[in-house]
């Protein structure tokens, strides 16, 4: 069995999940590029409607990297204290906070090198944060896009770095932050982690995991 769809597979799988979700975007609930990055650190290995619930009070009452230093780890621990690894997501923000205070004049870098510059942004954060926030072409490769991304053969790797590149040879460069929402949706909706809706599944006809599956029957 082929590893990988074709450029032109690829645009086809691309273009059905368009018409599946046209309104694929960003889930979590920003008003500008400093609560997005802080909204992505807070959103590692957690559900992005977990963040919302804690971001709609978090940012009424801490705006900028100043408001937040304000506070001691545990303090902010205490109010983002329902989101997974909370102690070192508070110990991250308010170091990135001070980072931005001290070398970027109070504002989110806008390439991805600055940005992982910065405490708990990795590559997927900088990704989010420059395609969300900053509109350029970027496909961050969350746990969502790996999965469904390799198994409907888009991409081919055990390793987010590689998925990524191979997506960005796949997909054509306007589409690369939208196909990130798209693969997302599709993750959350149908192509889930245990248990994939593949009888709900548009793409069937295109997914290498499918055929894989079904080979035999």
């Amino acid at each position: 069995m082929k590893k990988r769809l074709s450029r032109k597979e690829t645009k086809e799988v691309i273009d059905i999940l368009l018409r599946t979700y046209p309104d694929a975007k960003a889930e979590l609930i920003f008003s500008n590029s400093f609560e997005l990055l802080i909204a992505t650190i807070l959103s590692a290995q957690t559900t992005d409607v977990q963040v919302n619930k804690v971001t709609e009070k978090l940012f009424k009452e801490y705006k900028t990297p100043e408001d937040f230093l304000k506070l001691s780890e545990d303090e902010l621990g205490e109010k983002i204290k329902s989101i997974g690894f909370y102690r070192n997501k508070s110990r991250n923000i308010l170091a990135t906070c001070r980072m931005l205070v001290e070398k970027y004049n109070s504002k989110v870098p806008d390439t991805i090198e600055e940005l992982m510059k910065l405490p708990g942004v990795g590559r997927k954060t900088a990704n989010v944060v420059i395609s969300n926030a900053f509109g350029k072409a970027a496909i961050a490769v969350d746990t969502h896009v790996f999965r469904v991304s390799n198994r409907i053969g888009i991409a081919s790797s055990d390793n987010v770095t590689d998925t990524e590149e191979q997506l960005m040879e796949s997909i054509e460069e306007n589409m690369w932050s939208k196909a990130h929402h798209l693969l997302i949706f599709h993750g959350r909706r149908i192509c889930k982690a245990r248990k994939p809706l593949c009888n709900e599944c548009p793409l069937t006809e295109y997914c290498l995991y499918y055929k894989e599956i079904t080979k035999d029957k």
